[in-house]
């Protein structure tokens, strides 16, 4: 059975050295230069092969801002949210987005950063897969089941919440923590039942033979992304950071009426084909707005969710990371 092998899936999840190890050097690699360039006015940026930020960065508009202010922009690629915010915490980037589960555990751990603002997810970009001639047919059947998913990222509160839907418990499943490039080749070689996985590696996925989507996050885990930056960063750069989130509000409006655009300016970022793109594209939204207590109210919902299952190593206040810009 062919199983996620096409040659878009290895392009992506291999050729930009996807991995925990890579995080690791990356974090490395970037601690250096900020001791460099702390003196002078510089920003730099965390991003994902998806979503507003890469848009931001392929436009180049953020640049073209900030050169009569001098401030230097660069931009670093994560394959997920929970490396991405170890390198903010490690100071070695200052801003990045991720979905709603990776700020918590990174709250939880002690790290410095703040929510800035966020973009609703109504949850149609993500999806729980599994083998067409596997024994899943209902939410119930992943009782006993390996179950494949990134922890601490958004793909791990949809599983969450997709269990608590079916009646299920935590306990209930067989959880292998996987980046979504060992999750990919452990579903291919049937070494997991079920992957909970986001676009656009869910729409490279469900093009395959022999996957099958069980369920969306439709209805089942709506939630937020979230864009967030270093505490340290924000109190000192306010105008930086309200800057970048005016520009990020700027890409979505432009967005919404350039599709097409948008997903081949992603083909060309990710190497992806533009029919998969163009899927991945119509399901994401891109609206973005500062935090709202509403917003808040919905996160610390997931953030005790998540201690109750003593996934979270203690109990946090998701208001006392809310950045709140003044007028």
């Amino acid at each position: 059975m062919n199983r996620i092998s096409s040659a878009a899936t290895r392009s992506l999840l291999t050729r930009r050295g996807f991995g925990i190890a890579w995080a690791g050097a990356m974090i490395s690699a970037l601690a250096g230069p900020r001791v460099a360039r702390a003196g002078g006015a510089a920003l730099s940026i965390g991003y994902q092969k998806n979503g507003s930020l890469l848009v931001l960065k392929e436009q180049g508009t953020l640049e073209k801002r900030f050169k009569s202010e001098g401030v230097a922009v660069s931009w670093h690629e994560f394959p997920s949210g929970p490396p991405l915010l170890e390198a903010l915490n490690a100071g070695a980037v200052d801003f990045g987005a991720t979905g709603d589960t990776p700020p918590l555990f990174a709250q939880a751990a002690g790290a410095e950063l703040v929510y800035v603002a966020y973009q609703p997810v109504p949850g149609n970009n993500s999806a729980v897969l599994v083998h067409d001639d596997g024994p899943i047919h209902t939410l119930a059947d992943l009782k006993g089941k390996r179950v494949g998913f990134t922890k601490g990222s958004s793909a791990h509160n949809v599983i969450v919440q997709v269990l608590r839907h079916a009646r299920l418990s935590y306990g209930d499943i067989k959880p292998f923590y996987l980046q979504p490039p060992d999750a990919a080749a452990a579903f291919r070689q049937g070494a997991i039942d079920a992957w909970s996985i986001w676009d656009p590696f869910y729409a490279i996925a469900e093009r395959e033979p022999g996957t099958r989507v069980l369920t969306s996050a439709v209805g089942i885990a709506p939630s937020n992304s979230f864009f967030l930056a270093s505490r340290a960063y924000t109190a000192k750069n306010p105008a930086i950071v309200t800057a970048v989130i005016e520009e990020t509000t700027r890409v979505t409006t432009w967005i919404g009426a350039h599709q097409d655009e948008l997903a081949r300016l992603m083909t060309a970022a990710t190497g992806v084909p533009l029919d998969i793109q163009r899927i991945a594209a119509a399901r994401g939204n891109y609206d973005t707005g500062l935090m709202t207590d509403a917003v808040v109210a919905q996160q610390q919902g997931i953030a005790d969710v998540f201690f109750d299952l003593h996934l979270l190593p203690t109990k946090i206040r998701v208001s006392d990371a809310v950045w709140r810009p003044a007028a």
